[in-house]
């Protein structure tokens, strides 16, 4: 079962708080997954269609809880997508007009309603129901093991945009645009979706996209700091390198027992711990000496070598 599967599968089991939630959710899984057809004057057939079973279930437990009206269902296997397709058919029927329009599908004078119905959402409660639907309806969420990505897809602009208000009204900020024939809402924030989930009822899959952030940012300090520690040895690999280059110039020009004790010392530390930074260098000397230290007998060295080459030039 895909992630998106399995937030819709959990939202699709969040309990109402009030009858009108129930509406609202049913508009949108309406709005977004119906399609309504003309059979006489004022006489309709609505069909609506998901390849999610749960969607399907709600749908029909809906539209039979809160306005008793006769649904037909079929079940198709699409053999190039291996996946199920649910028809839930609403023959025309006498209370079917009536819901529609109460529905926000229909206005009154029997035009098209074009963007949310607003006593629909009045109440937050309600608002969130009807995201909820309109998820479930039109929803997409990534795994979170790979890149987060969200987003619901809508046929028509002006709910798109009402979508866009509705979560802005609900302080979660969403973005829109038209891809092909289609419009998107999208979230980029992690936080934003995370928002989203909880307001809506999915708090299981909240919890599991908040653990894998949490492992996620652990992975990416880690990884940073063994880059920096790969980094800082390959750094230091290279000074070492050219401080035994510098050493052996020394030694095979003057040799090193002319040095002075203290640069003589750090010379054949140097060539007995290549590995060794600077400041692990100054703790192997016979007195101790801090990386400051070290680094300026590295630098009296390399003033007795530059002298050396340019004697040779």
């Amino acid at each position: 079962m895909s992630f998106t599967a399995e937030v819709k599968d959990e939202l699709s089991r969040v309990k109402p708080e009030c009858q009108n939630c129930d509406k609202a959710e049913l508009a949108a899984l309406i709005r977004i997954c119906g399609t309504l057809i003309v059979t006489g004057r004022d006489t309709y057939r609505l069909e609506v269609s998901t390849e999610t079973g749960a969607v399907a279930r709600m749908v029909i437990k809906l539209v039979h809880k809160v306005y008793d009206l006769k649904t037909e269902l079929t079940v198709r296997r699409s053999v190039l997508h291996r996946s199920h397709n649910y028809l839930i058919a609403l023959p025309a029927q006498e209370k079917l007009a009536d819901a529609l329009v109460e529905l926000g599908v229909l206005e009154a004078s029997g035009g098209l309603e074009s963007g949310i119905k607003r006593n629909l959402v009045a109440e937050d409660h309600c608002a969130a129901s009807y995201l909820r639907g309109a998820f479930l309806g039109g929803g997409f969420i990534a795994d979170p093991k790979g890149d987060f990505h969200f987003e619901m897809v809508f046929q028509h602009k002006s709910l798109a945009k009402d979508i866009v208000e509705l979560l802005a009204r609900l302080s979660i900020e969403s973005r829109l645009a038209k891809r092909r024939n289609e419009y998107t809402v999208y979230i980029k924030s992690i936080n934003e979706m995370l928002d989203f989930l909880a307001l809506v009822g999915a708090h299981q899959s909240a919890l599991k996209i908040e653990n894998v952030r949490v492992v996620k940012a652990l992975r990416n300090d880690v990884n940073r700091q063994v880059n920096a520690e790969m980094a800082n040895q390959a750094k230091a690999s290279a000074a070492a390198y050219e401080q035994l280059k510098m050493i052996d110039l020394i030694d095979k020009n003057q040799g090193i027992e002319s040095l002075p004790q203290g640069l003589y010392e750090l010379a054949k530390l140097r060539r007995e711990h290549p590995d060794l930074n600077l400041r692990e260098l100054g703790q192997m000397a016979s007195l101790p000496l801090s990386k400051s230290a070290v680094y300026h007998r590295i630098r009296r060295l390399e003033e007795i070598a530059n002298t050396i080459k340019k004697g040779m030039s």
